[in-house]
């Protein structure tokens, strides 16, 4: 990814001020889907056609989460490998969600829809928060 689309998409030419921007970005985005899985598990859970115990585990782990990125991107400088741990768990997040939807998710249609799309924009948060990283080296 240039320099300058990210810089574009950060509004900031400052390497260390998009890496932040991004872990914020992830956070809040993170935080607010984990306290929906959260608060309303189970009439979610009937809408996409996930078990609604899954649905609060998985919403209390991202809004735990959420909150250690937003801590991370609270930082001056944040940590390479803090920065590379969220990136990882960013990759892993969405190459599972893509297992669990073909391996044994039984979802509705809303489900089919939601798991791809939150996959990608939690994979979209680890390329723009891993080409941040980079442009501060």
């Amino acid at each position: 990814m240039s320099q300058a689309l990210l810089a574009g998409l950060s509004r900031t030419t400052e390497p260390q001020s998009m890496v932040r921007r991004f872990l914020a970005l992830d956070a809040v985005v993170t935080g607010g889907n984990g306290l929906a899985y959260v608060a309303a598990s189970g009439p979610l859970g009937e809408l996409l056609g996930v078990d609604s115990g899954l649905l609060l585990g998985l919403g209390l782990f991202l809004t735990v989460f959420a909150a250690g990125v937003g801590w991370l991107a609270s930082r001056p400088r944040p940590s390479t490998l803090g920065v590379k741990l969220v990136v990882d768990a960013n990759i892993a997040w969405a190459v599972l969600s893509v297992v669990a939807l073909v391996a044994w998710l039984e979802p509705t249609t809303a489900g089919l829809l939601w798991t791809p799309m939150q996959a990608a924009t939690v994979a979209g948060f680890a390329g723009l928060q891993w080409s941040a990283l980079r442009a501060t080296e």
